[in-house]
């Protein structure tokens, strides 16, 4: 039997999932063999395992930190909303439906034994599970109905350790608050106090630390300070709206994704955000395009809902007038790739209502995209068919719905044709030109993780600087931009040096 910790927080947004990574690369630094656990997720950032299976994006990124390949155990349920109080349902991997608040309400309790058969898989292969919590498990009128926090911990017997976020001010308050709403057995898993993003000197903050113990008879086991120099894959679109102010100056190529409000798998640009010369900017509501050279529709959990967003907003209106004067590139992935379709059609109600069943796209593409409710969710081999790169790209799809061209061959079509032949997928050979269009300047695509392609993304960006008379810059070393290995390190470095690791595995003995 694995020995196990949980992580658990003050309130969403305070650093969990990054604890947890750091954590699991710690671990496995230290010789154990370590795999991350989250019963429930609710985040729009997805990743395709091997076998074909979706799980939070956070999910997958600690399991590398540990240094393993992603399961669909280490995330058993994954909620990506749909709209304020629904969201599609994905259990084990699959989708089982959309379902409103109260419907998923009702139907958590028949959660608990898949949640029980996925970690017992976890303890019998590892040394350690490594837990995370969602939220905060002081959500009293969530209680009932707990399969992600306390219940979790009470279930598994894991020992907690609670995070509370000092940025946002009140921490003191937040993490006494939290802890007097729990019921007195769910007070004594919790074995430690973390503090997270702390920015100052910590001398002043002694006193406080020291306030907290006494008061709660619990040690505060580590203050971690607050970083910015540590590349890490967010899965919270909070993240996103601190990026939105992008930093122009000295960058040669300003790339604009636009902010939709079901923005997903924004992963997809933290290469090209890396990029010395690159300017990415989320543009969000209220905010210009500004003269960009390249603007990005990304992907989306409810493609025509943010297809009417764009329409209302007018950033349809500045999107079609930049790509019909040619003076930039528009991409779209995923959602975004439908989105520049002349119709989106949805004869079975996926996303529409009953009166709706056809809606009018932005027109860039002569294509059609035809919702369907199997969803299609792989990793992915393909060639790519650009004028500025002809090679092997890897990536993934997670997708409802088949895009088709007007005469669904792609020739005498108004330019348009095939941008990528998918050549695998979920490690099965095929040859389906299904993986996305091109037509002038407009590409669209299904393929996720386009930009961590080495080869791919500096030709893309080539291609830009060509097009804007600049000085194309020769292919770099094998070297990737990010260095995710290398950012696991740091971050397991911050926290080992800022956390008192006897008293971690203390607990967890």
């Amino acid at each position: 039997m694995a020995k196990r910790v949980m992580i658990q927080g003050t309130g969403s947004g305070v650093g969990k999932s990054i604890i947890v990574a750091a954590l699991c690369r710690i671990f496995t630094q230290d010789g154990f063999s370590v795999a991350p656990f989250k019963a429930q997720n609710m985040a729009l950032n997805s990743y395709v395992t091997r076998d074909g299976l979706e799980i939070g994006r956070a999910q997958a990124f600690q399991a590398f930190a540990a240094r393993k390949e992603p399961s669909v155990e280490m995330n058993p349920i994954l909620l990506k909303p749909t709209s304020d109080t629904g969201a599609q349902v994905i259990v084990r991997g699959k989708p089982i439906g959309n379902m409103t608040a109260r419907e998923y309400h009702d139907y958590k309790p028949n959660a608990m034994n898949l949640i029980k058969e996925c970690f017992a898989k976890l303890d019998r292969e590892n040394d350690i599970v490594v837990i995370e919590g969602a939220g905060s498990p002081a959500e009293v009128n969530l209680r009932a109905n707990d399969i992600v926090n306390m219940s979790i911990a009470k279930l598994l017997n894991a020992p907690v350790i609670l995070v509370g976020d000092i940025d946002k001010g009140g921490v003191f308050a937040w993490i006494l608050g939290t802890l007097e709403l729990l019921e007195p057995e769910e007070r004594e898993l919790v074995k430690g106090i973390l503090i997270n993003k702390f920015r100052g000197d910590l001398e002043i903050l002694r006193p406080g630390l020291e306030f907290l113990e006494h008061r709660l008879n619990k040690p505060v086991i580590g203050v971690i300070p607050y970083f910015n120099d540590i590349k890490i894959q967010e899965e919270d679109s909070l993240s996103v709206e601190k990026r939105r102010a992008a930093d122009a100056r000295g960058k040669r190529i300003r790339i604009e994704v636009v902010y939709l409000p079901h923005i997903s798998n924004f992963t997809d640009f933290d290469a090209l955000e890396a990029e010395t010369d690159v300017s990415l900017r989320y543009v969000g509501k209220g905010d210009a395009i500004e003269e960009p050279d390249v603007i990005i529709i990304p992907g989306s959990k409810s493609t025509i809902s943010d297809l009417m967003y764009l329409k209302q907003s007018g950033y349809a209106t500045e999107i079609r007038r930049y790509a019909m004067n040619g003076s930039c590139i528009v991409l779209g992935i995923c959602g975004g790739y439908q989105m520049l379709c002349n119709t989106i059609i949805d004869p079975e109600g996926v996303e529409s209502e009953s009166s709706e069943r056809e809606t009018a796209g932005l027109g860039l593409l002569p294509a059609k995209t035809v919702f369907e409710h199997h969803k299609l969710t792989n990793q992915v081999r393909a060639i790519v068919n650009l004028d500025f790169y002809r090679g092997e790209i890897e990536g993934y799809e997670i997708h409802m719905g088949r895009t088709y061209f007007s005469n669904d061959r792609g020739d005498n079509n108004g330019g348009i044709r095939s941008a990528f032949t998918v050549i695998e997928r979920s490690g099965k050979e095929t040859r389906d030109e299904g993986g996305g269009a091109v037509c002038g300047n407009v590409i669209g695509t299904y393929i996720h993780g386009l930009f961590d392609n080495d080869g791919f993304r500096q030709a893309f960006l080539n291609y830009i600087r060509a097009r804007k008379g600049l000085t194309t810059l020769e292919s770099k070393s094998k070297k990737p931009t990010i260095d995710w290995d290398t950012e696991y390190n740091k971050l397991a470095g911050l926290v080992r040096s800022n956390i008192d690791m006897e008293k971690v595995y203390e607990i967890l003995s």
